[in-house]
């Protein structure tokens, strides 16, 4: 039966639509949309769904997101981590490989889609390793792992340290027009820190990690992007200086992409002062700097995405001493409330752009825009939701539908409240 949600705000950045008007879905794809829509001859026979002026967007898409499965599903599973993404708004995420065993292989990949195709909550795009194993040596093999399904190759959670496997990698992938995503991180700067080295570190007497960890990959990245033309998609950027590189090498017309994390745009390394393990994440919190570096770039559009680095750790994981924590937080349940609170309401950006960095912008980075996502046009997948601007969220454990707890805005009250999510017209959340 065809659904006809009138009475909406409906803010689609792709077509710079915004307006007061009727969605029209059929058979899981968009039928009509706009102040129109309601005309249309199916609207007579279509269940109706009064929105009640509330906004309507198409669903949100996350580039970077960590799911355990196989391997670790207790601290994720595909249902359990998709469960949380529709809870957050988010119809589509992109899955990296750093599973175990990591997903460098079609049977991998073939495992993931099927635990996804089960769980029917929404629509789940793996990444495939770069090299076998995440060892760093050997390039898998990408074109069948492309047919099989990736869409995008990554070792994150760990960096090619090798330059001349990330040449290969990159020349590659150029041909099959698919992105390296690169978790940029120099191990040897790294060593064993475990927050941003800098005033706060010395003052706790903390190992920290350097900008330059970060900052000497991506300029060696962005050398080799431009030597092969390869598509590098710079994952969860930190940094001042990285930002300022990959500003300066997008106006030479290189071909790259890059996202950053909520957590990156509202927090900084002051808040390990706490000695809470849930806010150390890798890249890590870094400073004031730096944060109002992400907020400029998110502003002048160098950032191309919104990413949450969803990263599940049990209890076990993280309720020990800093040093031996494990690095990563949740985020999918989250990334509206924080964006709508830390970016719109303070006028970094406006809503428009918020919506873009979450569905179009993303969905052509990964080319998921040739699937007709990101976007409400016609004939493309019925994938929205539908949001209450003025109402709030507060972050407690009934809050957070992953298996997981691991957030650092645990007891933050947030406006932005996810009223339901649907996928190819189907209602998951709400």
């Amino acid at each position: 039966m065809a659904l006809l949600v009138k009475n909406a705000r409906i803010l689609d950045p792709a077509q710079k639509l915004d307006v007061l008007g009727s969605l029209l879905v059929d058979e899981g794809v968009v039928k009509a949309i706009g102040e129109g829509a309601d005309k249309d001859a199916l609207a007579a026979s279509a269940e109706i769904l009064d929105a009640g002026g509330k906004l309507l967007t198409p669903g949100f898409i996350d580039l970077h997101v960590h799911f355990r499965e196989p391997g670790q599903t207790r601290k994720e599973s595909i249902e359990t981590g998709s469960r949380a993404a529709i809870a957050g708004g988010f119809t589509t995420v992109c899955a990296m490989a750093n599973t175990r065993p990591a997903n460098d292989s079609v049977a991998i990949t073939e495992l993931m889609l099927a635990k996804a195709n089960a769980a029917g909550l929404c629509r789940y795009f793996p990444l495939g390793a770069v090299t076998k194993e995440m060892k760093g040596e050997e390039l898998c093999d990408f074109g069948t792992l492309k047919a099989s399904g990736c869409v995008a190759f990554s070792d994150d959670g760990l960096p090619v340290m090798n330059a001349e496997v990330m040449r290969r990698a990159l020349e590659y992938t150029a041909w099959l027009k698919v992105p390296i995503v690169a978790h940029e991180e120099d191990k040897h700067l790294a060593g064993k820190g475990y927050m941003h080295e800098g005033a706060v570190s010395a003052s706790l007497g903390c190992l920290g990690i350097p900008s330059a960890a970060e900052e000497a990959m991506v300029a060696r990245d962005l050398v080799l992007a431009e030597h092969t033309g390869g598509h590098l998609h710079l994952a969860h950027i930190s940094t001042a200086g990285s930002l300022r590189m990959i500003r300066e090498a997008k106006a030479r017309g290189l071909n790259v992409t890059c996202e950053v994390t909520p957590h990156h745009f509202a927090l900084t390394d002051k808040e390990l002062m706490k000695f809470d393990s849930d806010y150390k994440m890798n890249p890590p919190l870094r400073t004031d700097a730096d944060l109002n570096a992400v907020l400029e770039a998110l502003a002048d559009g160098t950032i191309d995405a919104i990413a949450t680095d969803h990263a599940p750790h049990g209890w076990d994981d993280k309720e020990v001493e800093l040093p031996i924590a494990a690095f990563g937080v949740i985020g999918l349940e989250t990334a509206f409330p924080l964006t709508l609170h830390l970016l719109v309401n303070k006028n970094i950006i406006t809503l428009e752009k918020a919506i873009s960095l979450l569905t179009w912008e993303p969905a052509k980075v990964f080319h998921l825009d040739e699937k007709g996502l990101g976007s409400l046009k016609v004939g493309a997948p019925a994938d929205f939701t539908l949001i209450d601007l003025e109402g709030t969220i507060k972050v407690d454990r009934a809050f957070i539908q992953s298996r997981s707890y691991n957030t650092p805005f645990k007891g933050w009250e947030l406006p932005g409240r996810i009223l339901g999510t649907w996928m190819g017209g189907k209602k998951v959340w709400g």
